[in-house]
């Protein structure tokens, strides 16, 4: 995989673009490609991140306007090819926004910003973003979002369940997610969408390393 590139997008807004650079290059020595929000050129690059952030300054709603951008346009046929997009918080917004997920990122139930470590439970292995072989059944990401309860009507949180499309789930549910949902996949498995940042827990010295096989998984095939 010595010229596999991953594209970051970067919003204005984005904040933690350089940290998911540093978490693949650094942590992972996968080479990182910074995309502007304006290009639709994704010919160069073989996987996607949509990071965290404010973008777009999160007016109308997390992600409402982003999804208009021209890359996020462009998106379409590079998900209908297989390859591979990760949305970590207002990236899982946008990616709700723009209907490549379903369901949407609403108000935390207390109206209030939260930043902590989580504790989660891995539900799916659909995709094989979080199956490292060792089976393990949960782990701990860092959160910080005041948008990250996940809502979704009923037939599509059944749709959801019934295709084991749920990847993550709060073991204590921080925001009031509907059926403590934290993150999703597309029906092919090569779209996720998580509101915890794996790219905060890719040291130990910095919150653990449950974070770097979700990331490495971004390789796979």
């Amino acid at each position: 995989m010595d010229n596999f590139t991953v594209g970051v997008v970067v919003f204005p807004g984005s904040n933690c673009d350089r940290d998911v650079s540093w978490a693949l290059e650094g942590c992972l020595d996968i080479r990182t490609k910074y995309l502007w929000h304006e290009s639709s050129d994704l010919s160069d690059v073989d996987a996607i991140v949509l990071p965290g952030g404010f973008s777009y300054g999160d007016y109308l709603r997390c992600g409402a306007i982003a999804r208009f951008s021209p890359l996020i346009n462009a998106l379409d046929d590079f998900v209908k090819s297989g390859r591979r997009v990760l949305g970590i918080c207002n990236g899982f917004q946008i990616l709700t926004e723009s209907g490549f997920l379903p369901g949407a990122l609403t108000t935390n139930k207390n109206l209030n910003f939260i930043c902590d470590d989580v504790e989660l439970d891995i539900v799916s292995s659909k995709g094989g973003w979080f199956n490292d072989g060792v089976e393990k059944q949960t782990i701990k990401l860092p959160i910080a979002h005041g948008e990250g309860r996940y809502h979704c009507d009923s037939d599509t949180l059944k749709k959801l369940v019934d295709n084991e499309l749920i990847s993550l789930r709060y073991k204590n549910n921080p925001n009031g997610s509907s059926f403590d949902i934290a993150g999703i996949t597309n029906e092919k498995g090569n779209v996720l969408g998580l509101m915890p940042h794996p790219e905060r827990a890719c040291e130990e010295t910095t919150g653990g390393t449950d974070g770097l096989f979700t990331l490495k998984s971004l390789i796979l095939k």
